[in-house]
């Protein structure tokens, strides 16, 4: 449950703590208090939208926090597992708003998206603002309280990830699929060019070995002719013979002969070796002419698709290679476009599953759910009064239908919609009705209705303050009311007031304080000892009733 909120520089307060406890806390205060100003502070903190209205005037920023407690709620704690945000049974929440209007969002300290917070809060807290009538009419929030009333939020939160996870793979699969479409006409091109680079088969560097061949054999004649000179002059070594013998028959060992002997050693050995060389060089000038015809073919082909591609000759492998990649993707492309629809249908046979069995538990609970509003609408004065539900096929992320809460107000009339068939003050009594019956089965902890009792008073209050207070045996239920009748009933009753520097602040009242608030509530500015008796009268029938509460 909520166990505290704390508030600095939001709106119209300065900072304010408010702790809290289990059972029915009923907020007062007068017209301009600030009471809706707390539920705004905790609606801002679980992820409503921010701006710079909310932050005081002459301050840098707004900052609110709320503390829950978790234990015991698997929903949120499995929420808080799956981001890496547990802190043992604590759920800190805290957001901050600067006055540029920017915000930032902590849970346990850590910073997180407000698509994050919204979704931890949600888990934790559910808060019926005053246009919940009038939205209560909407197919969308009809759904939703039939849903907190099946009370599966684990199969609801099933069917909504795989309607999901199959319109995603869907999406992903028709944009993939419109790509591959308008690639046809690239890819067959592609096709057309590979066939062509690959009938010319040029391996890596193979253009540069091919021109240097050519180009070696067009001058094969001239080079020849030359090889033949150097070959003959090398090959008359006779004279350098002569010239080595006659100066080992001189008998010195004098270090410049020894020298002279070594290095004519070496230049004989040398010139052999070149000679060897360069008739190496000779032999591989020998070709036919069929073989420059075959190169010359080939330069020319590799020339021509190198223009053709608009790339380098010696460019044309990696060019070749490039376009198969190309190529390849395309085919992956389908792969993955296989894969994402095998996908989509896999979701689509799981979303089915879990909606169809989602569906039955509605159903089912649809009657117990309409006897029980029935029952609920007669006790607030709307007697003979019934609630119908009607569902519609409609495949959506929330099952395979939407639901029409169709109602009797009156027995000698046929059903009709919320809002048409309902009067102003009968639609408020029954959307109360609907939230309360929804919440009794509801599973999240803390429930909060802001002004639930606007349109009615005297006795249909009264009877609104004990269905309130039977609720909050169960969960924890937080309700700003402006009836005496409901005020009275609260296990804790919060003060709104406005400080001495006309900020607002919240005070816990005592016994004495109840009884002096109830008696304005009563009867405004003239309070009477008639009207304090009235008020003690309702303190003291609602503790009888709590205690009667407690006991059952």
């Amino acid at each position: 449950m909520l166990r505290q909120l704390t508030v600095a520089n939001y709106a119209l307060v300065d900072s304010l703590t408010v702790s809290l406890g289990g059972g029915l806390t009923v907020v007062t205060g007068e017209s301009g208090a600030g009471k809706s100003i707390m539920l705004g502070a905790l609606s801002l903190v679980l992820g409503n939208r921010s701006s710079a209205d909310v932050v005081r005037p002459g301050a840098e920023r707004a900052d609110v926090s709320a503390e829950f407690d978790i234990a015991g709620n698997t929903g949120a704690l499995a929420l808080l597992d799956e981001h890496e945000l547990s802190d043992a049974d604590t759920c800190l929440i805290r957001r901050v708003v600067s006055r540029e209007g920017r915000s930032r969002a902590f849970v346990n300290g850590v910073p997180v998206t407000l698509a994050v917070l919204s979704d931890i809060a949600a888990a934790l807290i559910d808060i019926q603002a005053q246009d919940e009538h009038m939205a209560i009419s909407q197919p969308s929030t009809q759904l939703k309280l039939l849903d907190d009333y099946v009370g599966d939020a684990k199969l609801i939160a099933g069917v909504a990830a795989k309607y999901r996870e199959w319109h995603q793979s869907e999406a992903k699969a028709t944009a993939l699929r419109a790509d591959i479409e308008a690639a046809k006409d690239r890819q067959e091109l592609i096709r057309y060019q590979l066939e062509e680079l690959d009938e010319l088969g040029l391996a890596q560097d193979e253009f540069e070995e091919i021109e240097r061949r050519f180009k070696r054999l067009t001058g094969a004649a001239q080079t020849k002719e030359a090889l033949a000179q150097a070959m003959d002059g090398l090959d008359n070594l006779e004279s350098l013979g002569r010239i080595h013998a006659t100066l080992r028959s001189i008998d010195d060992n004098h270090p410049s002969l020894t020298t002279t002997w070594e290095l004519l050693d070496s230049a004989i050995a040398q010139v052999d070796e070149a000679n060897h060389e360069l008739r190496a060089y000779a032999d591989s000038l020998e070709f036919d002419d069929s073989e420059l015809n075959e190169l010359e073919k080939r330069l020319d082909r590799a020339q021509d698709l190198a223009r053709k591609h608009k790339v380098r000759p010696v460019d044309l492998f990696e060019h070749t290679q490039g376009l198969r990649e190309v190529l390849n993707a395309a085919t992956g492309s389908e792969t993955t476009l296989n894969e994402l629809e095998e996908a989509a249908d896999a979701a689509r046979r799981e979303f089915t599953t879990l909606a169809k069995k989602l569906s039955g538990k509605r159903r089912k609970a649809a009657k117990t759910f309409a006897k029980d509003v029935s029952s609920t609408m007669a006790s607030l004065g709307i007697k003979g009064g019934k609630l119908l539900l009607e569902f519609v096929d409609d495949v959506s992320e929330h099952g395979l239908e939407k639901v029409d809460f169709q109602v009797i107000t009156n027995p000698k009339y046929p059903a009709g919609s919320l809002a048409k068939v309902a009067s102003g003050g009968e639609r408020t009594r029954i959307a109360l009705s609907i939230q309360v019956v929804a919440a009794d089965r509801c599973k999240l902890p803390t429930l909060v209705l802001d002004e639930a009792d606007v349109g009615i008073g005297g006795t249909t209050a009264d009877v609104l303050g004990r269905l309130l207070q039977r609720l909050g045996s169960h969960c924890q239920v937080l309700c700003v009311t402006h009836a005496p009748q409901v005020a009275a009933l609260g296990d804790t009753h919060l003060l709104v007031h406005k400080g001495k520097k006309q900020t607002s602040a919240i005070t816990t009242l005592d016994e004495d304080g109840r009884l002096q608030e109830l008696s304005r509530m009563l009867a405004g500015a003239d309070v009477t000892d008639e009207t304090r008796s009235y008020a003690a009268t309702l303190l003291s029938d609602g503790a009888l009733a709590a205690s009667s509460s407690s006991a059952g």
